[in-house]
């Protein structure tokens, strides 16, 4: 192999590259024709499993496998990758009865793959097989046979799996897709899997999560009580505002900074009473509500603040725009 520059024009590297991506699109196009009735078998199968679907494939094959096994496992069909070298040195103990094997080999000859069908014929576990054609000793001993057909690689040499690991990570979306629509998996279902990502986030979190209940000393304000002494309740609140409150503690308005902001520019008398200054039928939300919810409201709404209040119309939480960015909510 030599270590010299290339001699090939930056036009022809791009060639290249397209030349590539139109052979893998190609081999894309070969396996939809090989999606049949036992695409649909393999789906009841494993919709039908009781355990794990167990992923298995050595080399480029173990790759995908991989990430074939991630994307079930995130999509609501538990499973996981067990490498097939591994697994006959005692990892073969993760395979119990009620588990479905999913065994991938593009040329159906993994010697690997070959030592375990014994064992997995003895314990009963439904074996489906991906490969290149119902050729070779796994195809053959499979109880359901994914083909990809024979296409042919993007690799100039026609040797490194290329087109054909891309047509097999096709076939494992494909799958899982599948089982998302039988399963009718939700958005809430995938954020479970993924809570510690920006969607789980969205997803998840619901207004109680983030909101300051009463424990917190809420900033409350009669609506008979002068202007000025608002100005001490927010303060003492750091909320950005205060809640107003009749002879029964029932909410009947509140007052903001931005408030106080719009009436001292207009000159208004500290001494008024909150009922004449406050902002009546303030927006509520329920503690239950997604928290991107809750955001959406306030933007929609172009205010930093929104109240729980319970069945009697007691103030129950407040929740902050500032709360809903601190826990990184979009």
């Amino acid at each position: 192999m030599s270590n010299t520059q290339s001699n090939l024009t930056h036009e022809q590297f791009i060639s290249t590259a397209i030349e590539a991506i139109n052979t893998e699109i190609s081999a894309l196009a070969l396996l939809t024709e090989q999606i049949d009735d036992r695409f649909a078998q393999a789906c009841d199968i494993i919709l039908a499993c009781q355990g794990r679907v167990v992923v298995t494939g050595m080399g480029k094959s173990g790759l995908i496998g991989r990430k074939i096994a991630a994307t079930f496992a995130s999509t609501g069909t538990p499973a996981f990758f067990m490498h097939p070298g591994e697994a006959g040195h005692g990892d073969l103990g993760m395979l119990v009865k009620g588990d479905v094997l999913l065994a991938i080999s593009n040329s159906g000859e993994s010697d690997e793959i070959k030592m375990l069908l014994p064992v997995v014929k003895r314990l009963e576990i439904p074996l489906i097989s991906i490969s290149r054609d119902k050729r070779g000793m796994l195809p053959r001993s499979a109880d359901i046979v994914l083909t990809l057909g024979k296409s042919q690689e993007a690799c100039p040499l026609n040797l490194a799996p290329t087109s054909s690991t891309t047509a097999t990570l096709a076939l494992g979306d494909a799958l899982a897709v599948a089982l998302v629509h039988a399963r009718n998996f939700t958005s809430e279902d995938f954020a479970l899997s993924h809570p510690a990502g920006a969607l789980g986030r969205q997803l998840l979190t619901r207004v109680e999560d983030l909101m300051h209940s009463k424990s917190e000393d809420l900033p409350l304000i009669h609506q008979q009580a002068p202007l000025q002494d608002a100005l001490f309740t927010m303060s003492a609140g750091r909320l950005g505002m205060t809640v107003v409150i009749d002879d029964s503690d029932r909410v009947v308005g509140v007052f903001t900074d931005g408030d106080l902001r719009r009436g001292l520019e207009k000159g208004i008398d500290l001494q008024t009473p909150m009922h004449e200054v406050m902002v009546s039928n303030p927006r509520r939300v329920s503690k239950t509500m997604r928290a991107s919810d809750a955001l959406s409201v306030m933007n929609e709404n172009g205010i930093s603040q929104l109240l729980i209040i319970d069945e009697q119309d007691r103030l129950e939480a407040i929740i902050t725009l500032h709360d809903l960015l601190k826990a990184g909510v979009k």
